[in-house]
């Protein structure tokens, strides 16, 4: 299975901590990954312009240095290739996939998400599909569709490519996730501690625990079909 860590650099620290401090947190956080063995980190700061984005990019990959973990930046493939990470993730309204695949080095990750059957059916000719939202998320209004389980298991049986579920995740949500035949999950919450008013620095944390239960879980579901 796949654990994707997606990043918000500023949910790791106090609202008026500096954003240097956001920065380095989120290196930190990815450098915990990494050791967790989580397989792809999204670098998903889109807030930041071309050159501080590739500054954070060129971190996060001297972070992983050594590891497995495979790192994409969220939509900017230009900034992707200049820094040298592994890949690009594209949003669901991007350029199409084929037309990156032009833009691209050889063995370049492409991702993208989607959100229907429709945009998976669409995004062929990717490595990956990010499928959301699931369940509900801090990190979308309340508004947001939600696929659900049903949702999800439609996307996973329309892709050719692997698909991971996004939104709302907890570790409580692993095993009737691996039943639709996902390949893994993408998060941002389920990677970090809880909110705590105690919280005087970085809220990343070391996800050994979690990467650990996430892979027995989906691992038995998958040879118990």
């Amino acid at each position: 299975m796949t654990l994707c860590l997606v990043t918000d650099r500023r949910s790791l620290v106090p609202r008026d901590a500096p954003d240097r401090n956001a920065c380095h947190c989120l290196v930190a956080q990815a450098r915990y990954a990494a050791e967790a063995g989580v397989d792809l980190i999204q670098v998903r700061e889109r807030d930041l312009e071309a050159a501080a984005l590739a500054s954070l990019v060129k971190a996060v990959l001297e972070a992983v240095r050594g590891t497995t973990t495979r790192v994409v930046v969220n939509d900017r493939a230009d900034v992707a290739v200049a820094c040298g990470a592994h890949g690009v993730h594209l949003r669901g309204d991007s350029i199409s996939v084929a037309a990156a695949r032009r833009l691209s080095p050889p063995r370049f990750l492409i991702g993208r998400s989607v959100h229907g059957v429709d945009e998976t059916c669409a995004a062929r000719g990717a490595d990956y599909l990010i499928a959301g939202t699931v369940f509900p998320s801090a990190s979308k209004p309340g508004s947001h569709a939600l696929l659900g389980i049903e949702g999800l298991t439609a996307i996973v049986r329309a892709s050719a490519a692997p698909v991971l579920a996004i939104g709302g995740i907890t570790a409580g949500h692993f095993a009737s996730l691996a039943a639709t035949g996902a390949a893994g999950v993408a998060a941002i919450g389920l990677f970090m501690r809880p909110e705590s008013a105690a919280i005087q620095r970085c809220r990343a944390f070391p996800l050994g625990d979690v990467a650990a239960l996430a892979r027995r879980l989906f691992d038995s579901v998958s040879s118990h079909p």
